[in-house]
């Protein structure tokens, strides 16, 4: 992965854990990898773990950040969470998958990006 990509990537989940927390949500953990994959963000809402996936986008040019998601990406993120809840045997009442998708537009010259649309979709899949 390039540079750019990865600070695009990072940038973006520092946006989506800003914008969770003014909503309320918790941050119970961050980037959590596995032999099988990563899951960018884990949080709590109220009395519901959240899996968050976190995509970032600069262009739309090969479509936007949430369609990016395939079913193959949901099913990963599926596995992942019940490895999760496994491993960290703790009763949860609830969890559910969102999806942060983040669009910064152009970077300018010296490397900011244009003002972030940051789409919040609950219960994503």
């Amino acid at each position: 992965m390039s540079d750019r990509r990865r600070l695009l990537g990072q940038r973006g989940e520092q946006l989506a854990e800003s914008y969770l927390v003014s909503k309320g949500l918790r941050i119970v953990d961050r980037n959590v990898r596995t032999k099988r994959g990563e899951m960018d963000l884990i949080a709590l809402d109220g009395n519901c773990l959240v899996f968050i996936e976190v995509r970032t986008r600069s262009s739309q040019f090969y479509g936007t950040a949430s369609e990016s998601i395939t079913w193959k990406k949901k099913q990963k993120l599926r596995e992942l969470a019940i490895e999760y809840l496994q491993k960290n045997a703790q009763p949860i009442p609830a969890f559910r998958f969102d999806v942060i998708a983040i669009f910064t537009g152009a970077s300018t010259q010296g490397g900011d990006f244009m003002k972030p649309v940051i789409e919040h979709y609950e219960s994503a899949f």
